[in-house]
């Protein structure tokens, strides 16, 4: 089976979402996964942010993970789109291609420690789901900039409790 075959079929009136708007928009399947798929997509963005940054040199690291974050959302915002047209829902579930650059936002300038990792995560996850103000508001921006700007938000929230705890030695020992 194909990680197409479970999505939501399109009605009539919408064409089916091209393969590479699929394959972005489900992080390459990963949005398939439950439960919880963007849970799903956080824990893998975190393993493979860890392992890529672990090969970056230091001085690079805060620049590479901008960067990543930037690429993601400008790739992201597009495949979104086109995948909610298709599918004809304005945020469908399997669409992760937002917690990955949420994600990514929340492990700026973090450093490589399990325990930073594990909570930049949480953090990430409880404001993705929880959305504070003004982040639930973000969500009415039309198709794919509403369904990945929201994400954006949590993880700006995220980032910056994580710098918080570690400006006051809460995370490293």
């Amino acid at each position: 089976m194909t990680p197409s075959a479970n999505l939501p079929t399109p009605d009539r009136h919408t064409s089916p979402a091209p393969r590479w708007a699929t394959l972005i928009a489900t992080f390459f399947g990963i949005g398939q996964l439950k439960p919880g798929p963007g849970t799903w997509a956080s824990v893998a963005t975190v393993v493979l942010w860890a392992a890529a940054s672990s090969q970056i040199p230091p001085a690079n690291r805060i620049l590479d993970t901008v960067i990543a974050a930037v690429l993601v959302t400008l790739l992201g915002i597009p495949a979104a789109t086109r995948v909610a047209r298709a599918t004809g829902v304005k945020d469908p579930q399997f669409v992760v291609i937002d917690e990955v650059a949420g994600q990514l936002v929340a492990l700026i300038a973090v450093p490589l420690a399990w325990k930073t990792f594990l909570a930049s995560l949480i953090l990430f996850r409880v404001f993705d789901i929880v959305k504070p103000f003004p982040i639930r508001r973000l969500e009415r921006l039309p198709e794919g900039v509403g369904i990945v700007v929201d994400d954006l938000g949590a993880g700006v929230y995220a980032f910056a409790i994580m710098h918080l705890l570690l400006h006051f030695r809460l995370l490293i020992s």
